[in-house]
């Protein structure tokens, strides 16, 4: 793993696309996680603060003993961590704004089985800012071109799959995206650029440390296999 910072209570990794944060119920088969990566890399115990879904790559948190994982844990439910993430979509959004959209809890019915199934939406917010686009000579969809767009998202809430959510409510779904996204355009990325992952990365974590109290500002550089799709939609970013 690329290891992106350490101190003596926290690391944080660049994780790719299609690696499981842990061991989870849904993919019952898998044997290899992020955890297990970092522990057996620093070749001690870590703790899991957040989750990144499976498909997303990039910066990824852990504590290196539990009462900062604690910590760490109670700054993200408070909503004071600052996520910053890139993803490329279909179409071309607003040059900036905000999604004000509240989502209902999914459920899956290996890990949420004792879940309320009669609790209403909760309140999810997704500011969005447009950094590029592009206008392709190809037919998709009803049109003769396609448009995407590269767009930077900040959550101010934690809604299970919030980003992929909003984005197919303002009609920009992910490219990618097997679940909320357009499958005609999920296949074009696949044929034309051999895209294979969803094209969501998390690029910044700003939070205080938990420890210290200082500013910490975490970055990761975007994923290969995102970049080089960056590079070849012509975008200089």
């Amino acid at each position: 793993m690329d290891i992106l910072f350490l101190d003596d209570w926290l690391v944080a990794v660049n994780k790719p696309s299609g690696l499981l944060v842990h061991r989870s119920l849904i993919d019952k088969r898998e044997t290899d996680f992020a955890l297990q990566r970092v522990r057996n890399q620093l070749g001690r115990r870590v703790y899991p603060v957040h989750r990144l879904d499976k498909p997303t790559s990039g910066i990824l948190l852990f504590a290196l003993d539990s009462g900062t994982a604690r910590a760490v844990t109670a700054r993200f439910t408070a909503g004071q961590v600052k996520k910053t993430y890139r993803a490329i979509v279909r179409g071309f959004p607003e040059p900036a704004g905000e999604i004000d959209y509240a989502l209902r809890e999914e459920l899956d019915p290996l890990t949420d089985a004792r879940a309320d199934l009669d609790k209403g939406p909760q309140a999810a917010t997704t500011h969005f800012r447009r950094l590029a686009t592009v206008e392709l000579p190809h037919g998709v969809g009803r049109y003769p071109t396609a448009r995407y767009a590269l767009v930077e998202l900040q959550p101010k809430t934690g809604r299970k799959h919030q980003l992929r959510r909003h984005l197919k409510h303002i009609f920009h779904p992910i490219i990618g995206d097997t679940t909320h996204g357009d499958g005609r355009h999920n296949r074009f990325f696949y044929e034309r650029f051999d895209n294979r992952r969803l094209l969501l990365v998390a690029t910044t974590l700003r939070l205080d440390h938990p420890r210290t109290g200082e500013p910490l500002v975490l970055t990761a550089p975007p994923a290969a296999d995102f970049q080089r799709i960056v590079s070849a939609l012509g975008w200089d970013t």
